[in-house]
């Protein structure tokens, strides 16, 4: 076999031992080994080549982001900020048809803006959002469609793993990708708010609930205990980063220490929760870690196989258009969506088209946004949509059913989507902070 048959064979191999259920990691990594082993007809080289990625990916300076972020959301999950930037929200709008699921949106985009997961969001949002929503009246398969819609922000708006996982992968500066990330982040919650208005009018019955006209203000300084904290944080973290005043590394290493003095002074976590949040970060580094060498060394095989060479010839011998090419790449995802979870994804298309963007002389930058939004879709999506099952699990009620999480979030899915088309259109959004 040549070369390029081995290349796609890998990739066709990945996506179904994927889909099986084999752990990420160990399918790019020993698939990867086995096909540049029979490429090259050296075993040596294959050991060589992962001993390499090992160095050149979970050594990097930059990759301490992962235990510092994840390790501040995680703190700020435990200190209960997320429920009070929800109170903070639903007091706003209660008075509005389909407010409180817009209070939802608007307390997952913050919310986001300190965790950067979209699981961490689901889980904590189900909780919190779903019974008093239903409590409200609301119809079960929206209030659980917004959970998982505006769960997804928390991949889009910095700090976010998959923003690091794709600042690797293409060789860009995590902090640049972090500030691509606001923009488009606030740009799809603020498309969620509209499109939950619009639902309200149009859809009543899909949406339900009723209004409260004679609910009271929340007192002026309990609104700033519960928010400040919060907005401080992100103040810190993304105007540092900003202003330039700190590296990534050094905003997520303010940010883990500014989490904890929030949590002490607030006095909402104990020893044990503290201790839980260290071992949770420990678990979850390691993952993305594992995750990150094993991409490495796929990267090299597509690189000895020649198919991202292959696939820029194949278009440019068609003149594939700019868009053409951009929707071929959505379909793809879309399509890996319903298979795959995000990370593996854009582990697995990104080396495959980013020497043709390169060649189109595209921002790089651009293009991360752009991969993460397209591949978040995937986690509303049947019948892998990961949120969804996080939802489902966390919520542990009969009465709603795995396919009402999935049929609540196809209008955001379809949000995304345009938002999507949006930001292919107008790079400058995803560029403006820069």
């Amino acid at each position: 076999m040549t070369p390029i048959e081995i290349g796609l064979i890998s990739v066709v191999a990945i996506v179904f031992l994927i889909y099986a259920g084999v752990y990420i990691p160990i399918a790019l990594g020993i698939v990867s080994m086995i096909s540049i082993w029979l490429m090259r007809d050296n075993f040596t080289l294959s050991l060589n080549l992962l001993k390499i990625a090992v160095g050149d990916s979970a050594m990097v300076y930059s990759f301490a982001t992962i235990p510092l972020f994840t390790f501040m959301g995680l703190i700020v999950s435990k200190a209960g900020l997320g429920r009070d930037i929800y109170e903070v929200m639903t007091m706003r709008f209660r008075r509005v048809k389909g407010g409180i699921g817009m209070a939802t949106v608007g307390a997952n985009a913050v919310f986001a803006a300190v965790t950067g997961s979209s699981i961490a969001s689901a889980s904590v949002f189900t909780k919190v959002s779903v019974p008093q929503m239903i409590a409200q009246d609301y119809n079960p398969r929206f209030a659980v469609g917004v959970v998982a819609g505006s769960s997804v922000l928390g991949m889009i708006i910095p700090p976010s793993a998959m923003l690091i996982i794709y600042s690797f992968v293409a060789e860009q500066s995590v902090g640049d990708m972090f500030l691509a990330g606001v923009v488009p982040g606030i740009m799809l919650a603020i498309a969620y708010v509209g499109a939950i208005w619009l639902m309200a009018k149009y859809t009543p019955n899909f949406v339900g609930g009723r209004t409260v006209a004679d609910t009271e203000w929340m007192p002026k300084r309990e609104v700033a205990s519960k928010t400040l904290p919060t907005l401080g944080l992100i103040t810190i973290v993304l105007g540092g980063i900003y202003t330039g005043w700190m590296t990534a590394v050094e905003a997520g290493a303010t940010g883990a220490l500014v989490a904890v003095v929030i949590a002490l002074v607030r006095r909402s976590m104990s020893l044990r929760g503290f201790w839980d949040a260290l071992l949770e970060t420990g678990h979850i580094t390691a993952a993305i870690l594992f995750l990150i060498t094993a991409a490495s060394i796929y990267s090299r095989m597509l690189g000895l196989a020649g198919l991202p060479n292959q696939l820029q010839d194949i278009l440019a011998g068609n003149a594939a258009s700019f868009w053409t090419i951009m929707i071929l790449y959505v379909l793809l995802m879309l399509f890996l969506g319903t298979l795959l979870d995000t990370a593996s994804i854009i582990l697995i298309v990104v080396p495959l088209f980013l020497p043709l963007v390169e060649v189109m002389d595209l921002s790089l930058v651009w293009f991360g946004i752009i991969t993460v939004v397209g591949a978040e879709i995937g986690l509303l999506t049947p019948p892998l949509g990961i949120s969804c099952f996080v939802i489902k699990s966390t919520l542990n009620d009969d009465n709603i059913s795995l396919k009402d999480v999935f049929m609540g979030a196809l209008p955001f899915a379809f949000v995304m989507l345009i938002v999507l088309f949006f930001l292919i259109e107008f790079p400058t959004l995803s560029l403006v902070l820069l």
